[in-house]
């Protein structure tokens, strides 16, 4: 039987492991005298300081006894702290346990426990907390206080020292060794919808590999450069999700000035965006949209600021409203456990010919799949689908970063993993031109009178109405049709909306056809702040049930 033809590797050549302390290696040759800067408490470093402190980091870790195979946890904000710990924890041959610290202080236990967190950086603000709960922590035998303070406040449990203090007695030189790409780097939690959160985990070689598409992907589409030599990176999602969808690997490997702002704040967002000259993020659309409701936002010239909103869908009335604004907002597409890039917008040749609407919808829409990327839409027999953009199915992909199952869950695994393919629970169609345009998650698509209504469909349409803010659309039982849309708003500048202002806007999109008429919501909810998940997304559980008991 005919085999591939192996290389004969010479003895002496050295087999190169693609390990994340491969990432830093350019970031001194690019960055020059560029910063990192902490927008927490002012701090700024150069890329050769940043590189001298993880290593400190790495000797600081070694000391508490941090060893191959350890796990780490970080309760932290946004810092270059944060961004150390990306690097040093992973390079020693442990694991980084990004922990999210908006879930529940009982699930913040679980996700400890499950993972088996051996030592946890701890910022001041979650110090009461570890605390309370020290001694429900089954495996964590040491806490190292993180503080934003020159003088930090005493700890209301012991540990073996406060980060910067530890840091300044710490030898600067440390050799990381060599060891299998494929071990685990990172991994952290999933904010599931029902019962405890999944654990997700990726190795060296899927960060690094992750890193380089997303670099490509950023850069390589001349009309959308999202990251140049010149850019200005602050992420506005925590680096506790998805990496901060990796983008922070892919500005240090590049040497790019970098804006860590700390716990988020829409002033101190605005006033970071003024004084650092940003002109790259990323978020989820309610995030921006808080942003420009801000009202330190009214008197801001947003020119030149690229955002990447990713998460949710964004709808076209809020990328029309920062356009207004002079932000250029586009789409990214991924999930927790596909680290996260599957998809970006993509803008073809004939983008700057397109007609302002045409320009919002194809900023809006899902996007392409970016490299190394195989993807594909299922219907409910397992059947793969056409890319004429009209067969709508679960959205089904292939690519080397993808989590190989949930922590400790062998059956939860499987459901995730089938016949080779990762099941993201979206449903979607994909076109001739390849791009994808997810339609709604399965359990939130409306089962109505025997038809699917995709409620990201519905949201799109009604953020377009002059008065609303913020829109979410939900399907609630009914013993006619099984299920029926209702809608929940946040105004614009206070006022009202009534179900025959919606009816009244929709029809429109009914004439042309974009909607069945079927398919108008049965109820309106002006309420003062849609409710969110711990990551900021619009959480549809939540609303489901305020709506049934209304």
């Amino acid at each position: 039987m005919a085999s591939v033809k192996l290389i004969e590797s010479t003895e002496e050549a050295y087999q190169y492991p693609l390990l994340i302390k491969q990432l830093l290696l350019s970031s001194e040759r690019y960055g020059g005298d560029r910063e990192i800067v902490g927008g927490n408490n002012g701090k700024r470093y150069s890329y050769t300081e940043f590189n001298q402190r993880v290593r400190q980091l790495a000797n600081v870790l070694t000391a508490a006894g941090v060893k191959q195979g350890d796990t780490v946890a970080v309760l932290d904000w946004d810092t270059p702290r944060y961004l150390e710990c990306f690097f040093a924890i992973p390079m020693l041959g442990a694991v980084l346990h990004t922990v999210n610290v908006r879930l529940a202080p009982e699930q913040i236990v679980y996700t400890m426990n499950h993972a088996k967190d051996d030592l946890v950086l701890v910022h001041d603000d979650f110090l009461p907390l570890m605390a309370q709960v020290k001694d429900q922590l089954e495996t964590v035998h040491g806490f190292i206080q993180l503080s934003d303070e020159e003088k930090p406040q005493e700890a209301p449990l012991e540990v073996i020292g406060e980060y910067e203090q530890l840091m300044i007695n710490a030898d600067v030189h440390h050799e990381f060794p060599d060891f299998d790409e494929n071990a685990v780097a990172t991994t952290f939690y999933t904010t599931g919808t029902t019962g405890n959160p999944k654990g997700v985990f990726f190795t060296h070689r899927q960060l690094v590999l992750h890193t380089l598409a997303l670099s490509a992907t950023t850069s390589m589409n001349t009309q959308m450069q999202l990251l140049q030599s010149e850019s200005v990176y602050m992420p506005i999602t925590p680096m506790f999700h998805v990496h901060a969808w990796g983008v922070p690997y892919v500005a240090t490997m590049l040497g790019l000035k970098q804006v860590y702002p700390g716990r988020y704040d829409p002033p101190q967002l605005l006033k970071l965006f003024v004084t650092e000259k940003v002109t790259f993020s990323h978020c989820v659309p309610t995030i921006l949209q808080m942003v420009l409701s801000s009202e330190k936002a009214k008197d801001i010239d947003f020119s030149g600021w690229q955002v990447l909103l990713g998460g949710s869908a964004a709808t076209e009335g809020l990328v029309k409203a920062a356009k207004e604004r002079g932000i250029d907002a586009y789409t990214g597409y991924g999930l927790s456990e596909t680290c996260p890039l599957l998809c970006t917008t993509w803008l073809q040749d004939d983008f700057a010919n397109q007609s302002g609407d045409e320009q919002v919808k194809t900023r809006t829409r899902t996007g392409v799949p970016v490299p190394l990327v195989d993807m594909g839409i299922l219907d409910s027999k397992g059947q793969f689908l056409p890319h004429d953009g009209e067969a709508m199915g679960e959205v089904v992909v292939r690519t080397p970063w993808l989590t190989q199952g949930y922590l400790h869950e062998p059956d939860k695994s499987k459901e995730l993993w089938q016949n080779g393919w990762l099941h993201t629970g979206d449903v979607g169609t994909i076109d001739g031109n390849h791009v994808l345009q997810i339609r709604d998650r399965i359990k939130d698509v409306i089962k109505t009178g025997g038809e699917w209504v995709s409620s990201l469909d519905l949201e799109n349409l009604i953020s377009q109405h002059p008065a609303v803010d913020l829109s979410a659309v939900v399907g609630l039982p009914d013993a006619e049709w099984d299920e029926r849309p209702h809608v929940m708003v946040t105004l614009k500048n206070g006022g009202d909306l009534s179900l025959d202002d919606i009816r009244d806007h929709l029809q429109p999109f009914i004439d042309k056809g974009m909607i069945a008429k079927w398919a108008v919501p049965d109820s309106v909810t002006v309420v003062d702040e849609i409710p969110r998940t711990s990551v900021g997304k619009i959480d549809k559980k939540v609303i489901r049930e305020q709506l049934k008991k209304d």
